[in-house]
C-alpha cells in the first residue's frame, strides 16, 4: 500500500504544484477565492469527485465526494486557499490546498480497495470569519467519521490545540452638546468606552493565566469641543476552553454594562464576527499521523506549537474526530508565519518535496483508520470522552 500511495502523489504532484502556483500567484482575501475554488473544483472534478458548488450557502465553497464501492468510513480533507491583505499567501494556503486536495485524490484511487468514502471540504476565509463555522452550524460534518489536513509552517509539529475566541463588540450611546459652554448637557459616550477598557484591565488580573483580552476603540468621537454621543470598540476574548471563555465574555460583558450605567449611555452588544472554538486534537488519531509520516519519511515530528491564535478547525474538532498537524516548508525555523518569506518558500523545491511527504501520511493515515476497525474504535472513544 504504501509503495503504491507514494507511487500516485508522485504522479499527482506536477499538477498540484501548478495549483498552488496559480493561487500563489493569484491570491484572493477570505470569501472572495472565486479562481482558487474553481482551480481545486475543476481538478476534483477531473479526477472523480462529485461537486457540490456554492456550498452550504457559501460562495466560494465547495464539497467533492467520491463514494467507494464498498461500504467504510468517511474521510475529510479540509482545503484552505485565502489569502492575507497586503502579504497574499503569507500563510500558505495556496500549498495547504493543495496538500488536502492531492490527498482527496490520492485516497480516492485506493478507496474501491479498503471502502469508504471521501470528501474534500472547499473551507473559504480561515484567516478571518472561517466558512469552516458555517458548515459545522449547518451539521455539513455530522457524517464525517475522521477529518484531516496538515498546515504549511516552518517546522514538522504535532497536532495541538487552539484558543477558542470570541468576538464582541460594544456601542455606546450619549448625548452631544458643545464641550466647553455646556458640557453639563451631554453624555460622554467616549467616557464609557475607556471605563470599559479600564474596567477589563483591572478583570486582567483575576482570569487565567493562559487566556487573552485585547481591543480596540473603532470610533471614539469628532471633535475635541463636541462631547461624543457615539463610540464603538471591538475586542477578542480568547481562552484553551469554550466553556470558561463563555465564562470570561460574560465578565467582559459586565465591564462594558457597568461602564454604560456609570456614565449613563445606552449599550448595543453585538458580534462582529464568527466566535471560533477550541481546537481538540484527537491524539489516537494524531499517532497514527506522526507515526505514519515517519514510516514515509523519516521525519519526526516535534511538539505541538505553543499557540496562542485561533483557528476555524477548532468548530470541526468539536464535532468529529480530527487532527492538524503543520508540516516544514521553509528548513529555516527562524522564518515566521504570516510572512512574505513562508509565503516565497512554498514555491520552492524542499517545499514540494515535504508536500509530497504530506500527502502520502495524510492518505495513509486515512487507509489505516478505515482497515482497523479497532483503532477506530478507540479514536471514537477518545473523542467522545475529551471535546467539551
Amino acid at each position: 500500500m504504501k509503495e503504491k500511495v507514494l507511487k500516485l502523489v508522485e504522479e499527482l504532484a506536477p499538477e498540484l504544484n501548478e495549483l498552488s502556483l496559480v493561487i500563489y500567484n493569484n491570491p484572493e482575501l477570505g470569501y472572495q477565492e472565486f479562481k482558487a475554488c474553481k482551480l481545486h473544483t475543476d481538478l476534483l472534478k477531473k479526477y472523480g469527485f462529485d461537486i457540490e458548488y456554492n456550498f452550504s450557502g457559501v460562495e466560494t465553497g465547495f464539497k467533492a465526494v467520491y463514494k467507494g464501492k464498498k461500504e467504510g468510513l468517511t474521510i475529510a480533507y479540509l482545503a484552505e486557499y485565502d489569502a492575507l491583505p497586503g502579504i497574499g499567501h503569507g500563510c500558505g494556503h495556496n500549498l495547504l490546498g493543495a496538500v488536502s486536495t492531492g490527498a482527496g485524490i490520492v485516497l480516492k484511487q485506493i478507496i474501491d480497495e479498503i471502502g469508504g468514502t471521501v470528501i474534500v471540504f472547499g473551507t473559504p476565509a480561515e484567516e478571518t470569519s472561517g466558512a469552516k463555522v458555517t458548515y459545522v452550524e449547518n451539521h455539513e460534518f455530522d457524517g464525517v467519521d475522521i477529518a484531516l489536513m496538515a498546515h504549511p509552517a516552518s517546522q514538522y509539529a504535532k497536532s495541538g490545540s487552539s484558543l477558542a475566541l470570541e468576538p464582541v463588540q460594544f456601542e455606546f450611546f450619549g448625548k452631544a452638546a458643545h464641550a466647553a459652554s455646556a458640557p453639563e448637557k451631554g453624555i460622554n459616550a467616549l467616557d464609557a468606552a475607556i471605563q470599559t477598557f479600564n474596567s477589563i484591565n483591572a478583570l486582567r488580573e483575576h482570569v487565567r493565566s493562559d487566556s487573552r483580552i485585547h481591543g480596540v476603540i473603532i470610533e471614539g468621537g469628532k471633535a475635541a469641543n463636541v462631547v461624543p454621543d457615539y463610540t464603538k470598540v471591538q475586542f477578542y476574548v480568547r481562552s484553551t476552553s469554550k466553556t470558561y471563555n463563555q465564562e470570561l465574555l460574560e465578565k467582559v460583558k459586565n465591564c462594558a454594562r457597568g461602564a454604560a450605567l456609570a456614565t449613563g449611555t445606552r449599550l448595543e452588544i453585538t458580534k462582529f464576527e464568527f466566535s471560533y472554538d477550541n481546537m481538540v486534537t484527537n491524539e489516537t488519531l494524531s499517532k497514527v499521523f506522526n507515526d505514519t509520516i515517519y514510516e514515509v519519511a523519516g521525519i519526526v515530528m516535534n511538539e505541538p506549537l505553543k499557540s496562542t491564535g485561533s483557528i476555524d478547525a477548532g468548530q470541526v474538532s468539536q464535532v468529529c474526530p480530527m487532527i492538524h498537524p503543520y508540516f516544514d516548508v521553509t528548513n529555516d525555523p527562524s522564518i515566521a508565519g504570516h510572512t512574505r518569506e513562508l509565503g516565497e518558500s512554498t514555491l520552492k523545491d524542499y517545499a514540494k518535496e515535504q508536500m509530497k511527504n504530506t500527502i502520502a501520511a495524510l492518505v495513509l493515515t486515512a487507509a489505516k483508520v478505515i482497515q482497523d476497525p479497532k483503532l477506530y474504535e478507540e479514536i471514537k472513544y477518545e473523542f467522545d470522552h475529551t471535546t467539551k
